[in-house]
């Protein structure tokens, strides 16, 4: 009987789309690193979450102060982290994987943490 299931998996993993295979791998590390889904994550609450940087872009702020703005994706949802008065943090490019910390707001309808406490992690 365990052969069936091993053989019903690989056939799974045969038919399904490339970004849903990378999308049940990061929720599968997300479960594992005992982080929050981001699609869980509640307004005004801190959470632990971690996926794949998808983009990485400065925004300008007002008084030429400027915002570093990442795209995290954990299989489930997109976040946004910003890094106020930031240009670059070393080690933070698309790609990367990355478990950050904060308290997340809802900024038109997206979960952000403004300048959470991060690592950079191997998925």
């Amino acid at each position: 009987m365990g052969w069936k299931s091993s053989l019903g998996r690989v056939a799974d993993r045969l038919t399904k789309p490339d970004e849903q295979l990378e999308s049940d791998d990061l929720r599968e590390s997300t479960r594992k690193l005992g982080a929050t889904p981001i699609c869980d994550a509640q307004d005004r609450s801190i959470v632990s979450c971690c996926g794949t940087v998808r983009s990485v872009s400065l925004r300008p702020r007002a008084e030429s102060v400027p915002a570093l703005v990442v795209d995290l994706d954990d299989g489930s949802r997109t976040m946004n982290l910003v890094w106020l008065g930031r240009r670059k943090i070393a080690g933070i490019e698309p790609g990367t994987y990355l478990k950050v910390h904060g308290r997340v707001t809802y900024l038109k309808g997206t979960p952000t943490i403004f300048n959470p406490s991060y690592e950079i992690r191997a998925r």
